[in-house]
Order: C-alpha cells, then sequence, then structure tokens
C-alpha cells in the first residue's frame, strides 16, 4: 500500500529523527575526546576487562604524556628519556593501578608527584633511574609495591624516612644500594641491610649538624676576640701617643724661666 507522498514522508521522518541521533553521537564522541578519553599518537591503547592499558614504552618519551585516557589502569613508560615526575601527574587518572617508569633518567621526583593516585595504585616501578633522593611527602599513603632499585641513592636520614614508609618490592629490595652515604663505609651496600644492622644515618645527620653549629659559633667567637684584641690595641697606640704629645710639651718652669729672660732683655 502506498500512503501519500510516502518517499518524501519517510524523508521528513529520517530527518527528523535521525538527525539528532547521530549529532548525539557525534557530540559524544568530541565530548569524550576533550575529556582525554583519546589514546596519545606516540601510544597504543589496548582494553583489559573494559579499562585501557596504555603502552608507550620505547617511544622516547622526554615526559609524561598529559593527554592519557582518563579509564587508564596500566601505563607503561619504561625505557623513555623522561627526567622527572612533576606535581599531579596523573591526577586524571583515578583508576591507575599499575605504573612502570623502570629505564628512564629520572632525577626529580616532585612531592606532590602521585597525587590522585595515592589509594588505586597496586605497583609501581621506579628502577633504573638517576634518583639520589626524594621528598618524604612524595610517597605518602601509597598502598603499591614499589620497585626502587639501581639508583645511585644517596643515603643518609631523609631516605631513610622514605624507605621506613614504603611496602618495597621484595625481589628488589636488596638491589636499593648507598651509591653515597654520610659515612662513606656504607657506601655500596643495600639500604635496608645497613638499617637492619642498627645504622641510623638520622644520628649521623643531627651529629653533623651539632659540629656544624660548633664551628660557626666558634667562629663568631673567634671574630669577637679578635676585635677586642684589636679594639685595646688601637687605644693603647692612642694613649702612647698622647703622652709623648704631652711629654714634648715645654713644663710651666721653662715657661717661666723664658719670660723672666725676655724681661731682662727688654
Amino acid at each position: 500500500m502506498t500512503f501519500p507522498g510516502g518517499a518524501h514522508a519517510s524523508r521528513k521522518v529520517f530527518i527528523h529523527h535521525g538527525c539528532p541521533l547521530i549529532l548525539r553521537f557525534l557530540l559524544t564522541v568530541i565530548c569524550l575526546s576533550a575529556m582525554g578519553f583519546a589514546c596519545p599518537k606516540s601510544c597504543h591503547c589496548s582494553e583489559r576487562n573494559g579499562l585501557t592499558v596504555v603502552q608507550c614504552s620505547s617511544r622516547n618519551l622526554e615526559e609524561i604524556p598529559s593527554n592519557l585516557p582518563h579509564d587508564t589502569v596500566s601505563l607503561l613508560l619504561s625505557s623513555n628519556q623522561i627526567t622527572k615526575i612533576p606535581n599531579q601527574a596523573f591526577k586524571n587518572l583515578p583508576w591507575l593501578q599499575e605504573l612502570d617508569l623502570s629505564r628512564n633518567a629520572i632525577e626529580t621526583v616532585d612531592a606532590g608527584a602521585f597525587q590522585g593516585v595515592t589509594e588505586s595504585l597496586r605497583a609501581l616501578d621506579l628502577s633504573h633511574n638517576h634518583m639520589q633522593s626524594v621528598p618524604k611527602e612524595a610517597f605518602a599513603r601509597l598502598h603499591a609495591k614499589i620497585s626502587l632499585s639501581n639508583n645511585p641513592w644517596h643515603c643518609e636520614c631523609t631516605l631513610q624516612e622514605v624507605l621506613r614508609e614504603l611496602k618495597l618490592d621484595p625481589e628488589t629490595v636488596n638491589e636499593v644500594s648507598c651509591h653515597t652515604a654520610v659515612q662513606e663505609e656504607y657506601a655500596g651496600k643495600p639500604v635496608i641491610q645497613v638499617l637492619d644492622s642498627g645504622i641510623n644515618f638520622c644520628n649521623f645527620h643531627h651529629k653533623t649538624t651539632d659540629v656544624a653549629m660548633f664551628v660557626t659559633m666558634f667562629g663568631w667567637f673567634t671574630m669577637v676576640i679578635a676585635y677586642v684584641i684589636y679594639y685595646v690595641r688601637h687605644n693603647q697606640e692612642d694613649a702612647r701617643r698622647h703622652l709623648e704629645y704631652l711629654k714634648s710639651l715645654p713644663s710651666s718652669s721653662q715657661i717661666s724661666k723664658d719670660f723672666d729672660t725676655i724681661s731682662t732683655v727688654l
């Protein structure tokens, strides 16, 4: 059966009902992309249990990508040239569970580097980097298993306090070694082994501070003594010159004799 104006009516129905659906779909795609759901060009994204795995390893990256999918559960950034983890680098990744930053050139970790993922993160790999120290706040409230092996750590009080609060990877914990230390005898030894032996780097820190204060106070004391000695000697020299001047003046009796002589002559 043909309805009057059937084809034309069908087009009207499609335009009326179909166009809004297409527009909504396009708007959804645009919004998702704007919200950061698109995969970075330099990375490869795949799905795992409805969430996203972002593979960015060995891509010559010098910094952490900022346009990561919001539902990223695993972020693999190993074997790049990243030198720093800035504050809130992963704040838009609330589902992030695995973070691999191994084999980079990381020297600096900002205090707020892991803000936003402290509750979700389960595994963090920072091995084979260039880190010598980290602020105590950087790993605060992290529940992840962390690998810090093969970094040139400087063993001192702050590092000791950081390590005592972390859940270190048991498979690599003995590879977290002192490259340098406040006491040279501990250089080259595993940090945990040194700490377990009863060594407290914070005691060395306090002793070093006490010595520095003593040296400073001794320096000030020496300066004060030197000034007093200089002041006394300078005053003694002035007094000696004044006495010599007084001695060079003619006495009153000599002045009286000279006056009488002048009167006689006159």
